[in-house]
């Protein structure tokens, strides 16, 4: 099975964990996030490639982060070790940015590490807002440039920028040069935080 099926396989499996341990019908998700409940029967189903911002969507309706849904289920059993060689990596259909999960899956931390690398002139967008928990992100640039847009804000991010922010607004990452741009994405979830949007 090549890398592409292996997250395939592993996003959905994930996908539908999540969904059941937070007791919500395929409908109910639907509902909650604005995707479509057939999509998210084939994303479940490793039947689709979703794109970054659809994913983000769901994560959101979930109450977790986009990065999350890479990771495996906690366990206090796990490694907190992390090699390279393991690192979970996928690539958005349709910016072609790619992610690389640093954190050790299943690992318990509130932290969570991602290397992102955006090709020259992509753009990735989430329009989610705000959401079921609080989440807060730092983005280091480790080389290039990019554009951030939070909300009304936009920011330009050079190498060793740091933008701390928290994710309760639509969010928009673009390289606008003819360079790659890699950043590192520090993200931690308050549940004790969470927004009350769905009672």
């Amino acid at each position: 099975m090549d890398g592409a099926s292996t997250i395939s396989t592993h996003l959905a499996a994930r996908l539908r964990d999540l969904r059941t341990r937070a007791g919500m019908t395929l409908d109910g998700l639907a509902e909650r996030t604005g995707v479509s409940r057939s999509m998210i029967s084939l994303i479940e189903r490793g039947e689709s490639s979703p794109t970054a911002a659809v994913l983000d969507k769901l994560a959101a309706g979930l109450g977790v982060t986009l990065a999350s849904l890479f990771a495996g289920q906690e366990s206090a059993a796990a490694s907190p070790l992390s090699r390279r060689e393991d690192q979970p990596v996928w690539r958005d259909p349709e910016s072609g940015y790619v992610r690389r999960n640093l954190s050790a899956p299943g690992f318990p931390s509130p932290v969570e590490l991602v290397e992102v690398a955006l090709p020259p002139g992509a753009r990735v967008a989430y329009d989610t807002g705000r959401r079921a928990a609080a989440v807060h992100q730092q983005i280091w640039i480790i080389e290039g440039t990019i554009t951030l847009s939070l909300g009304e804000e936009t920011y330009s991010l050079g190498t060793g920028d740091c933008l701390s922010m928290r994710l309760d607004r639509p969010t928009a990452f673009r390289n606008p040069t003819d360079a790659p741009a890699r950043y590192l994405v520090a993200l931690a979830t308050d549940p004790h935080a969470a927004h009350n949007l769905y009672r």
